[in-house]
């Protein structure tokens, strides 16, 4: 197969790009997707991983600048995923890589809870200027500590509001996403890949029903559907017996979905007049995603804990949860850590990466993207019966799957439109409880034509399967 160039507009790729001095920003294909020398890896893996661990798109990626990833053949795909909306600044940021760097060739591990080092200290007083914690009259301020992954960082704010508040009951939502831990497996709504077979799972875990607005009787408001939620919480559990309400602002893996306006400052409204700890896993909405530089700010909603992993460190594992001083110091000393949390190389990296995010101003790119992405999607919802609904906030964009003229999810055809886009050079990722969303995550740095030219194969996989 001849070299397909495939930049937007169609002028040839720069003399710097085949320089090899940077990965130019474009989508350029040279194999079919996957490529023969994917496909040879993949045999490799098939022998050597674990059948357990899947993988979307079967590439193999050697290099990634920017929006671009670079595979084993050559190919150049557009990354509309962000590796889960983890490089939130973009592949390879420049100050990033810089300081990873600079970290590596001074000090690699040492173990923060051995001998302690700047970096981590730096990174949680950045986290404890941008979290929007909630604060009280005569409190100490707001604290932090620094985890591995996200599902860590969701487990060890149970772990504090449970020690600070001396309750055991947790709450959760529907279609809530909170890990793959023992723990947050009781705390994740889905079955399928990410509970079955895996139990029995940690217990004193409540569902109440979340506010999702294409669902949801036709004109109940937010302030309607946290009274269903809280109703639900004071029948089954008491409000007396709950530590904490755990609820991602808008969230991820169940579909993007967005609660109706005044949902979330009712339930946080409720939690401050019960002594409930408010706990925002802002793991996939942080750092700039939404276009808030976290998605409880949208509504000003203020936490007393916030979990924070993905985009805090440019691609590296790092999480984190920041809160009020006195819940954050309630545990015994010794109570909270981990070998490698808050890894050196880790801390440095989140320290360009949220230098970055301010110097670029990312949550106002995130609005633009928006703005770019609805420009297309919503005339697509407009003509196909098929979209349900374009929904969601900044560069956490989702599209809707359902059987035309219902609600009832059409996970088939977002499945086809997901491998049209594949195979076109373009990864997308699908969600929701029904497996029925396609969901969008660019990195925030990503250019508009380049966007635009992966909004157009979407848009072209979409009126194709539809219109099936």
């Amino acid at each position: 197969m001849t070299a397909t160039e495939l930049r937007p507009g169609g002028t040839l790729p720069s003399p710097d790009a085949a320089a090899g001095t940077g990965v130019e920003q474009v989508r350029r294909l040279v194999t079919e997707v996957p490529g023969p020398r994917s496909r040879a890896l993949h045999a490799r893996r098939l022998a050597a991983v674990s059948r357990a661990v899947g993988s979307t798109l079967p590439v193999y990626v050697e290099r990634a600048e920017g929006a671009v990833l670079v595979d084993v053949d050559g190919n150049q795909l557009v990354d509309l995923g962000a590796g889960i909306a983890v490089v939130n600044v973009g592949h390879a940021q420049a100050d990033v890589v810089a300081r990873v760097r600079e970290q590596v060739a001074a000090v690699t591990h040492t173990c923060f809870m051995v001998t302690p080092y700047e970096g981590y200290v730096a990174v949680c007083e950045q986290l404890v200027r941008l979290a929007p914690v909630r604060r009280t009259d005569g409190d100490g301020g707001v604290r932090a500590a620094l985890f591995n992954t996200g599902a860590e960082a969701v487990e060890n704010a149970v772990k504090i509001a449970r020690h600070a508040t001396g309750r055991s009951a947790v709450v959760v939502f529907d279609h809530a996403y909170h890990g793959r831990t023992n723990l947050t497996m009781a705390m994740t709504a889905k079955a399928m890949p990410y509970k079955t077979g895996f139990g029995p799972f940690a217990g004193e875990v409540h569902r109440a029903p979340m506010s999702y607005p294409l669902r949801d009787p036709a004109g109940m408001t937010g302030e309607q559907a946290a009274a269903r939620a809280i109703d639900v919480i004071e029948a089954q559990v008491g409000a007396a017996q709950v530590a904490c309400v755990v609820i991602e602002p808008v969230q991820g893996e169940g579909g993007f979905v967005v609660p109706a306006p005044g949902f979330l400052p009712a339930l946080s409204a409720w939690c401050a007049a019960n002594g409930v700890l408010l706990v925002a896993d802002e793991v996939q909405t942080g750092f700039a995603r939404t276009g808030d530089v976290f998605a409880s700010e949208h509504e000003d909603v203020r936490p007393d804990l916030v979990t924070m992993a993905k985009g805090i460190a440019g691609g590296l594992p790092l999480a984190a949860v920041a809160g009020r001083a006195e819940v954050m110091d309630a545990p015994h000393t010794g109570g909270l850590g981990g070998t490698y949390g808050g890894n050196p190389v880790a801390c440095a990296a989140a320290l360009g990466a949220i230098g970055a995010m301010e110097a670029l101003d990312l949550p106002a790119a995130a609005r633009r993207i928006e703005a770019q992405v609805r420009g297309v999607l919503e005339p697509l919802a407009a003509v196909h019966p098929g979209i349900g609904e374009v929904r969601g906030r900044g560069a956490m964009i989702a599209v809707e799957v359902v059987q035309p003229g219902t609600t009832l999810p059409d996970a088939a055809s977002t499945a086809a439109i997901s491998a049209a886009c594949h195979a076109a050079g373009v990864v997308t990722l699908t969600c929701g409880t029904h497996g029925n969303v396609l969901r969008l995550l660019p990195p925030l740095t990503i250019e508009p034509a380049l966007l635009a030219d992966g909004l157009d194969v979407l848009a072209t996989a979409i009126g194709a399967t539809l219109r099936r």
